[in-house]
């Protein structure tokens, strides 16, 4: 017994549940640089070439954990019991829009990692799927369905895809300012603008309020063609 105690406590066997979730939690500590091979071994008390039993390589991983994130999403989402039929569905989709954007907020290095990925995550299939089933209740056409989604784009998944990284975005305002002459309206609009809640931030300019904004000019949008469209007069 004396033996046992000195042992220290027994550790769970591999799998590659617990090696992503070991991969996830490390990325949610450190980031998505955080995250090596060697790390996730060290973090699991096992030999680096154990992990490739489990997971090929780093691919692997990354397409591991961004399913694992999209399963956690779906799990939020699916708990939500919002009418969606007719006008309805535009509150459904924004709770469930926004309800999605909470998990990220948890798991902010996601939204990079979705975008990597060569294979879409089978659970992000099936979160798309679903958004689409409440625009069908809405009245929305396949055809305007599939218009909406490519309009949402990253917004679907609550996130908005962003053209530049300027890092963390503090000095961007700085850099322009000696191109005033050139850039007037530019260098105008960045001395007054502030993003001042970086907990609702996923990207340099991807806070709550400015997701929210475009969200609901796509959406109120999306409203009026499918109150115009012949398909939803059949409804």
């Amino acid at each position: 017994m004396a033996a046992d105690a000195e042992a220290g406590p027994v550790r769970a066997p591999l799998s590659r549940d617990r090696v992503l979730r070991a991969a996830v939690r490390i990325a949610d500590e450190g980031g998505i640089a955080a995250l090596t091979m060697r790390r996730l071994a060290e973090d699991l008390g096992a030999e680096a070439m154990s992990l490739y039993y489990h997971v090929a390589n780093k691919d692997e991983v990354l397409d591991g954990i961004a399913d694992v994130v999209a399963r956690e999403i779906n799990e939020v989402v699916d708990a939500l019991n919002v009418p969606s039929a007719g006008a309805r569905w535009k509150n459904a989709v924004r709770r469930r829009i926004l309800a999605a954007r909470q998990v990220l907020l948890r798991h902010p290095w996601a939204p990079a990692v979705f975008e990597t990925r060569a294979a879409m995550s089978p659970e992000i299939l099936v979160y798309h799927d679903r958004l689409l089933g409440l625009m069908r209740d809405g009245g929305f056409s396949y055809d305007l369905g599939h218009h909406a989604l490519h309009a949402l784009g990253s917004r679907a998944l609550g996130f908005s895809q962003e053209l530049f990284d300027p890092g963390d975005g503090s000095g961007a305002g700085d850099e322009l300012a000696g191109f005033a002459e050139r850039l007037p309206h530019l260098v105008g609009m960045l001395s007054e603008i502030t993003h001042d809640d970086p907990g609702s931030t996923l990207g340099w300019c991807d806070d709550q309020a400015e997701f929210e904004f475009g969200l609901d000019l796509l959406l109120d949008g999306l409203d009026r063609l499918r109150e115009s469209s012949p398909w939803h007069s059949l409804k």
